[in-house]
């Protein structure tokens, strides 16, 4: 697992700015998504063009999250990178940026390649959603159906976990705040190449995109948050 460190500088200069650490205290599940980012076999299993061994460490996480959500009412989407016709760049100018993802990767990030289905550990049920995405944010415009379909049950908060940190699971967090979800990211449940990069964006969102929680700081939140939904529903 990372070892996940967050200057007190950054802590500090977070709160001097909103007056405390975390800008939400309560989560209403029912209103929540869990979004799971690219925990795909090209990503994740072994032998896999881009494999990244950190993220097989984060899929305990990830399952605890999403059982622990679907039990208090609210929403799961596991998001695949989906390369739309092999041996093409994902979009124009992603050569000049990204000319190390090889075509072995993209080959095997088309939809029925192996490389492009779910890791088998992960926790998929059928109540899930599963959404195919062409971008590195699953928000931005053309790369997936997301934000639509969030928005057709009346989503306004997500929680933002999967592979890699500060690529895909940034991207899509930055973006999801800035359509005015209310975003968390969860310090143990994404991963990324090294500690720094992964700590890096930490810093980011602690600043300005997201509250950055642990899986268990985060499930008590949620259990916080059914405790009052059925303490409402009973008076």
């Amino acid at each position: 697992m990372h070892h996940i460190e967050i200057p007190q500088s950054v802590v500090d200069r977070a709160v001097a700015r909103r007056g405390r650490r975390h800008v939400y205290e309560t989560l209403d599940a029912s209103k929540t998504a869990l979004l799971v980012i690219d925990l795909q076999n090209g990503f994740v299993a072994p032998g896999f063009p881009g494999e990244l061994a950190m993220a097989r460490e984060i899929v305990p996480n990830v399952n605890r999250l999403a059982s622990a959500l679907r039990q208090a009412g609210g929403h799961v989407y596991w998001v695949r990178h989906t390369q739309v016709l092999s041996g093409e760049a994902p979009w124009q100018r992603f050569d000049e940026f990204g000319a190390g993802w090889g075509a072995s990767l993209g080959e095997t990030l088309v939809d029925g390649q192996a490389g492009h289905a779910l890791y088998s550990s992960l926790d998929v049920r059928d109540a899930d959603e599963i959404v195919d995405k062409t971008r590195f944010s699953a928000f931005i415009q053309g790369s997936s159906d997301l934000h639509q379909r969030l928005v057709l049950r009346g989503i306004d908060t997500v929680i933002v976990t999967g592979t890699v940190t500060n690529v895909c699971c940034e991207s899509t967090a930055r973006d999801a705040m800035m359509l005015d979800y209310k975003v968390h990211f969860v310090a143990d449940a994404n991963a990324a190449r090294t500690d720094g990069e992964h700590n890096a964006t930490l810093c980011n969102m602690v600043l300005w995109f997201a509250d950055v929680r642990t899986s268990d700081e985060l499930l008590a939140l949620l259990n916080v948050g059914a405790a009052d939904a059925a303490g409402t529903s009973a008076r």
